[in-house]
């Protein structure tokens, strides 16, 4: 991945408690250099808690925690701005509930060498979701 300089993988969390640790782990296994940034909307079951004790490992994760929910519109559009303000080359937008695949970075990397924008959906002609949370456990 020669060209590409640095790359934000996000998530918006609201009671993720179950998926958040996992999720983060998942995307630092990858073999490439990640930021993470997680919005959370205030979660009461101890989502930020976890990964404000991530953070301690994890260098590369961020957490803007937001005093209510606000949504997931907002919470990219929050991203966006994040990765810009930051100088990021590449914004990557994961759920936090493990129905996108964290094995998945290397394809949007690879083609983001030839397009300036990627999207992988399950709801378009021939997309599908064959992950389920069990197949992370």
């Amino acid at each position: 991945m020669d060209n590409i300089q640095r790359t934000l993988v996000f998530t918006a969390t609201f009671n993720e408690s179950e998926n958040i640790e996992k999720l983060i782990k998942l995307i630092n296994s990858q073999p490439y250099q990640l930021d993470i940034l997680i919005i959370d909307d205030n979660s009461p079951d101890g989502t930020r808690e976890i990964i404000i004790s991530l953070q301690e490992n994890f260098k590369n994760l961020y957490l803007i925690n937001r005093d209510k929910k606000l949504g997931l519109d907002t919470a990219h559009k929050l991203a966006y701005n994040y990765a810009m303000l930051n100088k990021y080359d590449f914004l990557i937008t994961m759920d936090a509930d493990l129905s996108h695949n964290p094995d998945d970075i290397g394809f949007f990397l690879e083609h983001l060498k030839n397009h300036s924008f990627v999207i992988g959906s399950r709801y378009i002609n021939g997309g599908k979701c064959l992950m389920k949370k069990k197949d992370y456990y």
